[in-house]
């Protein structure tokens, strides 16, 4: 990424967090090149930048200011979820939700899909048409249980940007990250055993805790600084928790990366209490900042904590292969992996290991970024614009994925149905919790590129909750 980005990223962050308000005077551009150590035309390129995207504006002679009309909605309410262990409900919300075939009829605001329209995933589809064509039919074969070779080399290599020293042997490719969850999860716990999660937390996470027979115990989480540390460290002390599950970077739905320290005080709390901590990092290459964040996993001196992803957010979903680097817990997984899928399909893995050789995953990264940021900012508007006021909207620090919470005695899940009948779908917030909490609040996707019909469809969801909260008057 180039100097100016990223300087324009550091002054957008600052901006966004408050550090510098509406109206007031940003550093100077000489000031900014003697404290970054990069010239003025930088500098100035960063400051174009950051106007271009609406977070700065100049005044002649008078330097560049954040403008006075920039007003942030609020933030989401920390969740009050019972501090207690519960079995998880919601599977009917959620096969709603996952059973709408793709159709160019409906707009699917409430998928976990990536933009896969983008022309830097170009060289992908030829590395899979050229592989399918070999007459060697290596790709035809099983490979072994821990994954193809030549993938897992390059997952290590791409894995030292998160913080993380692995090696081939330490990582087990899957399929998708859904596996590489389930699979850490069942090496771990047996059923009737407590997991902690945050809250709210990925759907479907919480049907796999449903089906392995375990339960949830939901920790309140900050939608700026992820898992209260204080809330897990009580619920610790007080229940035999087996695991914590969370995403720490990127998060679905709220879209924080957690700070550093807290990621290593969370750490701190699993060695006091000899837990294993399940990392979900599966958005972590869409953080909008460079650096990416670093992972709970390069913090990790003991092998307790598993580490999951995929490609399934970065590339396409259709491609199926994720990993899972499962530290102490290897020999567990392996036999779980053994005994669900067995082999992952080879012919994606031989194709991502050479997309990744070939240097395309980087340029595919920084456009998708870069793309899913500015569609962050305009969703963000067409929501403060469209929804009631009062409509509070996380601020997601990467991904594609806006949680929007509703006054509290709204049900999205009327709503849902009510949009599904105007040809769009967005996902109801209590499929996010185990006891089906957060029935106020909706998730919605901002991965495509934004459009009139997008535009329209938000307002369309807009004005139905305004039809649906009049008639509860």
């Amino acid at each position: 990424m180039t100097l100016y980005v990223n300087l324009a990223d550091l002054l957008g962050q600052r901006i966004e967090n408050g550090f510098y308000r509406p109206g007031d005077r940003l550093p100077s551009v000489r000031a900014l090149s003697l404290e970054h150590g990069v010239s003025l035309s930088t500098v100035q390129q960063a400051y174009r930048l950051l106007e271009d995207n609406g977070l700065a504006a100049p005044k002649p002679k008078s330097g560049y200011f954040v403008p006075v009309g920039r007003t942030a909605p609020a933030l989401p309410a920390v969740g009050r979820p019972a501090l207690r262990p519960v079995e998880i409900s919601q599977w009917d919300q959620v096969l709603e939700l996952i059973r709408v075939v793709p159709n160019k009829d409906v707009i699917q605001l409430g998928r976990g899909m990536p933009d896969i329209t983008s022309p830097t995933l170009k060289p992908l589809l030829r590395s899979l048409a050229t592989i399918s064509r070999r007459q060697d039919m290596a790709s035809l074969y099983y490979d072994n249980i821990y994954g193809t070779h030549g993938l897992r080399e390059q997952i290590a290599r791409l894995l030292l940007d998160s913080g993380c020293q692995l090696t081939t042997n330490d990582l087990v490719i899957t399929t998708g990250c859904s596996e590489a969850l389930s699979t850490s999860i069942r090496a771990i716990c047996k059923p009737g055993d407590i997991v902690a999660v945050d809250s709210p937390s990925f759907h479907g996470v919480m049907q796999m805790l449903k089906g392995f027979g375990l339960k949830a115990l939901e920790i309140p989480t900050d939608p700026i600084t992820g898992i209260s540390l204080e809330a897990l460290e009580l619920a610790l002390e007080q229940w035999p928790i087996k695991a914590i599950q969370l995403t720490p970077n990127c998060n679905n739905p709220l879209g924080y990366i957690m700070p550093e320290a807290h990621k290593k005080a969370l750490l701190t709390l699993a060695q006091r209490y000899d837990v294993a901590i399940i990392e979900d990092d599966v958005y972590g290459d869409l953080a909008y900042t460079y650096p990416r964040p670093r992972t709970i996993k390069s913090y990790d001196e003991d092998g307790r904590v598993l580490l999951c992803s995929s490609f399934s957010k970065t590339l396409a979903p259709g491609v199926r292969i994720g990993w899972v680097a499962p530290g102490r817990y290897l020999e567990q997984v392996l036999h779980m992996k053994y005994i669900s899928t067995g082999c992952t399909a080879t012919q994606p893995q031989l194709a991502i290991a050479e997309f990744l050789e070939e240097g395309h995953y980087e340029p595919h990264l920084r456009r998708m970024r870069g793309q899913y940021q500015r569609s962050r900012d305009q969703m963000t508007d067409w929501v403060m614009r469209y929804f009631p006021q009062g409509t509070r909207v996380s601020r997601p620090q990467g991904g594609f994925m806006l949680w929007i919470e509703l006054p509290e005695d709204f049900d999205t899940l009327r709503l849902n149905r009510a949009l599904l009948g105007q040809g769009i779908q967005v996902a109801g917030g209590s499929i996010f919790s185990a006891a089906g909490k957060y029935r106020n609040c909706l998730r919605m996707n901002y991965a495509s590129k934004p459009t009139a019909e997008i535009e329209n469809a938000v307002k369309t969801v807009g004005s139905t909750i305004a039809r649906l909260l009049s008639e509860t008057v």
